[in-house]
């Protein structure tokens, strides 16, 4: 079989398995990709993932009417081609939805040809149709966000749409963009909003107390466990756990993670008896997941129960004027808090502002304007009371290579694994500024292990 080139995932959603293999045999045979759903809750779950513009509905589903879903699917997505299906008996009711917005109906039942035609006329009715994007505009900003930029809206807007499922959340984006705001705005617009949301960053706790820390530890279980520890996926039952860097899981940790998602049961170390949680799953990397499964350090088969609903949050300098929005709005309530008087910032400050590549993103904006607030008193923000090394973030031409030594075999030659590790990062460190977002991008790792090795580095330094 080989796929149409332009053609889109159909979504299949019919609660009678025969007609389902049916249907999808004769689409898949003509070349569509074909989603299946065998109920309301598992077609929106798919139409959100997919996004898809063909949908044929089954009239009557065991969760909820065909009407209804397709109300729900043209509400969020008014360019949608609605095929209903419908029986004999309620071709009253597929008029009814053909006027509700159904783009057309197949009576069962119908063969292999009428099927391929209502696909292919819902195809030419959205090639001629005319793109009518939604108005991200209407869209209200969600706390504790702060920006409009049409990028965000449309985070904000996802963020809405699967608040409302338990679907797994998979939010991606550079460090400091706010992936842990954006998790907990999916647990706070969610029906768990009254349950707990417990936050962990894989990439901040060693390797070896990983599992304990996700899963718990009964007394005694090895060295130091001197009490039973709830772990965060219990202390998580019946709210929301956010694994945040979950690229930095050990692989044999994330097997055991894996069987969680299927059984939704742990096993604390320890125990021998799993216990049964009811927990939602959100996570979020600095990385490319997907590059990381072809690399051999994440596992394809967790990445895709995880990677159901992706949300990507853009770096502040892709969000226009947000970053003015967000300085201003952050500066006036860092100053009450210091008890000085700030209004606004300078024009010149402005333009600068718009300009820099802020590699740290919002947190390194608020450190900027918590630096500025503290040592002055206002009321406007200058150009001379930011921080001296905040230029520095300006891009400017790489110096040649001879003008700063570089690390060669020699220097690294009789050395440890160990001490060659802190050799390379500090070298990347310093041609970097010391920026640490744009070292661990160099070097392919998390912002967070870099933190966390110079910090052991200077505790060793420290004791000599």
């Amino acid at each position: 079989m080989t796929l149409k080139p332009d053609s889109e995932t159909i979504l299949l959603v019919e609660d009678t398995p025969s007609l389902q293999m049916i249907y999808r045999a004769a689409l898949m045979r003509a070349g569509y990709a074909v989603e299946c759903c065998g109920t309301a809750a598992e077609g929106m779950a798919a139409f959100h993932r997919l996004n898809s513009q063909i949908v044929l509905l089954d009239l009557m589903l065991p969760d909820r009417t065909g009407l209804e879903v397709m109300e729900d699917i043209l509400r969020e997505a008014p360019q949608t081609c609605v095929i209903v299906i419908t029986a004999n008996g309620s071709i009253n009711k597929a008029v009814e939805m053909m006027r509700a917005g159904a783009h057309e109906f197949l009576v069962k039942p119908f063969d292999d040809q009428r099927l391929l035609a209502a696909i292919e006329n819902a195809r030419k009715a959205l090639r001629h149709r005319p793109q009518a994007p939604r108005d991200v505009s209407a869209v209200p900003v969600l706390a504790p966000f702060i920006g409009h930029s049409p990028t965000m809206l449309e985070v904000y807007d996802k963020i809405r749409s699967v608040a409302r499922s338990m679907a797994t959340v998979f939010i991606t984006g550079e460090s400091g963009t706010g992936k842990e705001l954006c998790a907990e705005a999916v647990h706070q617009t969610s029906a768990r909003a009254g349950g707990p949301f417990v936050a962990l960053n894989c990439g901040a706790i060693p390797v070896d107390l990983l599992e304990s820390e996700v899963f718990g530890h009964l007394r005694g279980s090895f060295t130091g466990a001197i009490n039973d520890k709830i772990g965060a996926a219990a202390a998580a039952d019946g709210g929301t756990l956010f694994l945040d860097e979950i690229c930095e899981m050990d692989l044999n940790l994330q097997t055991k993670l894996l069987r969680f998602l299927q059984t939704s049961t742990i096993t604390p170390v320890g125990a021998t008896k799993p216990r049964k949680v009811n927990v939602r799953i959100i996570c979020a990397t600095n990385r490319n997941p997907l590059e990381e499964v072809r690399r051999g350090r994440f596992r394809e088969d967790l990445y895709y129960r995880l990677h159901v609903v992706p949300v990507h949050l853009p770096p502040l300098r892709d969000r226009g004027e947000d970053v003015i929005e967000i300085s201003e709005r952050l500066i006036v309530q860092m100053a009450r808090e210091e008890g000085h008087v700030f209004t606004s910032l300078a024009p010149r400050v402005k333009d600068l502002f718009r300009s820099l590549p802020w590699p740290g993103n919002v947190r390194q904006l608020i450190n900027v304007l918590r630096n500025v607030v503290v040592l002055n008193e206002g009321p406007q923000v200058t150009v001379e009371m930011l921080p001296p090394d905040l230029l520095a973030d300006r891009p400017t031409p790489a110096p040649a290579p001879e003008e700063r030594p570089q690390v060669t075999m020699l220097d690294l030659s009789g050395r440890t694994l160990a001490q060659i590790e802190r050799i390379v990062i500090e070298d990347a460190l310093a041609r970097h500024g010391d920026s640490v977002p744009k070292a661990a991008r160099e070097l392919d790792v998390s912002a967070s292990t870099l933190y966390r090795k110079r910090e052991a580095w200077e505790k060793a330094d420290r004791k000599k």
